[in-house]
């Protein structure tokens, strides 16, 4: 893969959710960044690109957002997104639950439809990871979103080196990132929507801006 070298120079530019609908993924295509984000939940037995959550069968629900009718949202699933990004390498898939089974049909789906394409897999959820172990051209990324979960990725990455991760920035600082690098060299933080933000993410020496803002990051020199 092409981003499996050289972190340490360089800022790798993740386009965050652009990847949830057939739109917003050419646009962040387009823009050239490194790696476009999609969140992928299992659902009555359809992989579907959504961060939002389902209530029920018609309303989906975010927590800084109004309720909304699935009807009037696009949902794509899975395997339209592949399509969609026809053998490009540049998505990373992040694994929602609380369905353990999303991993597995993940896994097939990218057997099916993208054999081959040395695409990312992320997940808060760790133990969904070993679904992808038969593919040694997918890159697993372990996420930590919370000072718990950030430790118990220090004693990971203590013992063994690991493709990538990816940490919530009001989590690092730069002592736990120099100490994180011992073992990685790929540590994205999100999520850097401000020009603060990524001020403090360079402070801290990450080598992925993983952003909602589009133009922050066409403005970064590209990986």
């Amino acid at each position: 893969m092409k981003y499996l070298s050289g972190y340490r120079d360089c800022v790798i530019r993740i386009a965050h959710r652009a990847g949830n609908t057939l739109a917003d993924l050419r646009d962040a295509l387009d823009a050239g960044v490194d790696l476009v984000e999609a969140d992928v939940r299992l659902y009555r037995g359809a992989l579907e690109m959504r961060h939002a959550k389902a209530l029920g069968r018609r309303l989906l629900w975010e927590p800084w957002r109004d309720v909304t009718r699935r009807r009037d949202v696009p949902v794509p699933l899975l395997a339209e997104i592949l399509t969609t990004a026809a053998g490009d390498s540049r998505l990373m898939l992040d694994l929602k639950g609380p369905w353990q089974a999303v991993a597995p049909r993940t896994a097939e789906v990218l057997r099916e439809v993208a054999p081959g394409v040395p695409v990312t897999v992320c997940t808060r959820d760790w133990g969904m990871l070993a679904a992808f172990e038969d593919q040694p051209h997918i890159r697993r990324v372990y996420s930590a979103g919370s000072r718990r979960q950030l430790e118990q990725v220090r004693q990971l990455v203590k013992r063994q080196r690991v493709d990538g991760l990816s940490i919530r920035l009001s989590l690092l600082t730069a002592a736990v990132v120099a100490e994180l690098h011992q073992n990685t060299d790929l540590i994205m933080a999100w999520s850097v929507d401000t020009e603060a933000e990524l001020a403090q993410a360079r402070a801290v020496g990450v080598s992925g801006i993983i952003s909602k803002n589009l133009p922050l990051l066409r403005s970064l020199t590209p990986a």
